[in-house]
């Protein structure tokens, strides 16, 4: 829906009389737009099965390959990979579905991600063969931190600033 505005010439002898119309300008954002069904499923269902396919693999009794360091440093870093990647999901959905400026959706996005990684390692004490450790939470964490990061430097660099 667009609007228009009507502007007064302000000439001596056009006073009052109407000029051409002009559209008034469009506020929204193109991302901010409201979004559609197809739209909320495409955004929000990435993140949201990212975050099943983690409480799946969390709940795995043993995850271990049996090769020693490799196996210990190959998974912190799927940890630290998975959780850049929900958290850069989670913005991109946040960015197209709320009303919030970039920095704002990175927040959420981040705290969302951590609060999901601690929930992660509580539910993994529960599992038999699994313990929750507070490095674990950490390394997820930083992933997250990664995307945002990368985010705003992104953004950053769009808007002329250096990063």
């Amino acid at each position: 829906m667009t609007s228009t505005a009507v502007h007064s010439t302000g000439s001596p002898g056009g006073v009052g009389q109407a000029s051409a119309e002009v559209p008034a300008r469009n506020t929204r954002r193109q991302h901010e737009r409201p979004p559609t069904n197809t739209r909320y499923l495409t955004l929000w269902l990435p993140p949201l099965a990212l975050m099943a396919v983690i409480f799946f693999l969390s709940d795995q009794p043993n995850l271990h390959t049996n090769l020693g360091i490799v196996d210990l440093i190959g998974r912190k870093l799927i940890h630290f990979g998975e959780y850049a990647l929900l958290c850069w999901l989670l913005q991109r959905a946040f960015l197209g579905t709320f009303t919030m400026g970039t920095r704002s959706a990175v927040l959420a996005a981040l705290l969302v991600s951590s609060a999901y990684a601690a929930s992660d390692e509580f539910h993994q004490s529960f599992v038999p063969g699994r313990s929750a450790t507070v490095r674990d939470w950490a390394i997820d964490t930083a992933g997250a931190l990664l995307a945002s990061y990368l985010r705003l430097r992104e953004v950053g660099s769009r808007n002329g600033r250096s990063g």
